[in-house]
């Protein structure tokens, strides 16, 4: 058994710092970093990279909507060329930072609004798959592991496709994520987490809203930076991987 552990980070702005990014690149495989649209700046962005190269962590690009106010959660109903070149220039710019710390962008994961609208229209999968196809073939696409449309977006552009599974957030019945206005959408108990990371590697299964179980198999599992208790979570999900023989490493090693 073997999966990657990623997170979310680089999103802060200006003099507003966000998360923990220097705990969290201690302990997971892959590091997600916003590009400038729903967070991070140019300067985060150079030093969130220079951080995930300096501990030997994977590079992806986390692109979104360009909603600073709303950090990328609020729905949009853009066009899909509008898109498909929105994601183009948001990895095109994390790939230039990567290429002059002499690394490389290995991953692609939308963030928020545009990560659940993926998941769900095909539209917008398909768009979004487009935009990261443009940028290189070579890059995987990251997307929620319960839903076939992103699947077959990557598929249809030639690109790896890599399933997501969610250590942190509470499932609904149909497999997609609960929605944070619900109380307890987010998991903030260590323990809990680290419960929920384990029977997804290892069992390919999810408990949901309503005791009902979820099946699904994960390449990656995902903390989110901005969580409170993000360094505390990442910390005891990579222990109990590893209590429970799941192997932990990148996506593309």
């Amino acid at each position: 058994m073997r999966i990657d552990l990623n997170a979310d980070m680089g999103e802060g702005f200006g003099v507003y710092p966000m998360g923990r990014d220097a705990e969290l690149l201690a302990v997971v495989t892959s590091a997600n970093v916003a590009c400038g649209f729903h967070a991070g700046d140019p300067s985060v962005m150079d030093r969130t990279v220079a951080l995930a190269v300096e501990a030997g962590v994977a590079v992806g690009a986390h692109p979104g909507f360009a909603d600073l106010r709303g950090f990328g959660r609020r729905r949009l109903d853009a066009d899909p060329g509008e898109i498909e070149r929105d994601v183009l220039y948001q990895v095109g710019a994390l790939q230039a930072f990567a290429r002059a710390h002499g690394a490389r962008v290995a991953h692609v994961k939308p963030h928020g609004a545009l990560y659940n609208q993926a998941a769900e229209e095909e539209a917008v999968a398909r768009a979004v798959a487009r935009g990261v196809a443009r940028a290189g073939r070579e890059l995987v696409l990251v997307g929620l592991a319960t839903t076939d449309v992103m699947r077959r977006a990557a598929e249809g552009e030639g690109l790896r496709f890599a399933a997501e599974a969610f250590a942190d957030r509470r499932y609904e019945g149909d497999g997609t994520l609960q929605s944070r206005k619900v109380p307890g959408s987010v998991i903030t108990d260590p323990a809990a987490v680290a419960a929920q990371a384990v029977r997804i590697a290892r069992d390919g299964v999810v408990l949901a809203a309503g005791g009902v179980e979820v099946r699904l198999r994960a390449d990656t599992l995902c903390l989110h930076g901005d969580n409170p208790q993000a360094a505390e979570n990442a910390r005891a999900v990579r222990q109990a991987l590893e209590r429970a023989e799941v192997e932990v490493r990148a996506l593309a090693s």
